[in-house]
């Protein structure tokens, strides 16, 4: 029996025409990405500043710029996949202040100092726990939610310690905070961080886990008909976000020898700065713990070079604030372009 060969129709769109225009090479699509634009934003700045601002390129400089924002570094690592669901946690700054309070308090009376700092951190956790149910089961908006948590524990660590502050920590466990790591200008903390952002990387990018994180940001609709439990994964990650601030409270207190319970105040801006500054979308469904680390490392360098150069802290606040917004616009901008060129390229391929 013959066999006929059907002839392709010529309303049949061809694949090569309809897909064209997505590709594009592999070294294009890594530098057009946000998070190599802010690494190399970061590269140029410590170039000129290291010319041009006096005392930048000593070792001690590059020691403390780490030393100042490794509590924005390690807190937003777990908070960039609490955004890129959707969600938002501002409460971490406040969990910070309340966790040194309970780990300086427990410490205070007498509790040994390895079993306070897991009392810090499980304090931490327990507001995670909070959030995470108010979010979850009770269905409030995170937003609102954070907001309000930020305010109760930021008054309850104040209040536990009023006006006092405890510094008899252990001199030998402060200096081993602050400590450089090796011979190396970095202090030790650098080792956790990068510890922590290749646990939290390889949890967002390479796990069924993180892949419905991503589906959470982009519908929780369509990730729950997927299989994805979604208020289960939101509330693990408001419990981890809250376990690393309250690790990143005890760490801070020991840094500076000093629980009181205003430590980590206004850190939370700080924080969703880097990650919305490092290219995680604010409206969820789209970002790398690369882009949010970068950006945390470029307001840090940013705020050092300011420092150095006699710029006063007010006008550090106003770069940070500028930061924040111009990101968003960004952000913005660039999702309404990209979302008329993907309409622009369905509505040829259709035609064609």
């Amino acid at each position: 029996m013959s066999q006929t060969t059907l002839a392709p129709s010529a309303s049949s769109p061809a694949p090569e025409r309809q897909y064209l225009k997505h590709g594009k090479p592999l070294w294009r699509r890594g530098l057009l990405r946000t998070e190599s634009a802010i690494i190399l934003a970061v590269v140029l700045l410590v170039v000129i500043a290291t010319f041009t601002v006096p005392f930048f390129a000593q070792p001690y400089t590059y020691q403390t710029m780490i030393l100042n924002a490794a509590p924005v570094l390690l807190m937003l690592l777990p908070v960039t996949l609490i955004i890129i669901t959707g969600d938002i946690d501002l409460s971490v700054g406040s969990v910070l202040g309340f966790s040194s309070a309970i780990f300086g308090l427990a410490f205070q009376a007498g509790v040994p100092i390895g079993v306070a700092a897991v009392l810090g951190v499980l304090a931490g956790g327990l507001v995670g726990v909070l959030n995470g149910v108010l979010v979850t089961i009770v269905g409030l908006p995170s937003l609102a939610v954070t907001i309000g948590t930020l305010a109760l524990f930021r008054g309850i660590a104040v209040g536990l310690l009023g006006t006092t502050s405890i510094t008899t920590f252990p001199t030998d466990i402060t200096r081993a905070m602050t400590a450089p790591l090796g011979g190396l200008p970095v202090p030790v903390v650098t080792l956790a961080i990068v510890i922590l952002a290749l646990v939290f990387g390889a949890l967002l990018h390479f796990t069924p886990f993180g892949r419905g994180v991503f589906a959470i940001g982009l519908s929780p609709e369509n990730a729950a008909f997927s299989g994805v439990r979604v208020n289960r994964t939101r509330l693990i990650l408001f419990v981890m976000s809250s376990l690393v601030a309250g690790a990143t409270g005890v760490y801070f207190t020991l840094q500076y020898s000093n629980a009181i319970g205003t430590n980590g105040l206004g850190f939370e801006l700080q924080v969703v700065t880097a990650i919305v500054l490092g290219g995680v979308s604010i409206w969820g469904g789209k970002g790398t713990i690369l882009g949010a680390l970068a950006g945390g490392v470029l307001i840090a360098a940013l705020n050092k070079t300011l420092q150095l150069a006699g710029i006063g802290s007010d006008t550090i606040s106003i770069v940070t604030g500028v930061a924040l917004i111009f990101s968003v616009v960004v952000a913005s901008v660039a999702g309404f372009i990209s979302r008329r060129r993907r309409s622009k390229a369905t509505a040829v391929a259709v035609g064609t």
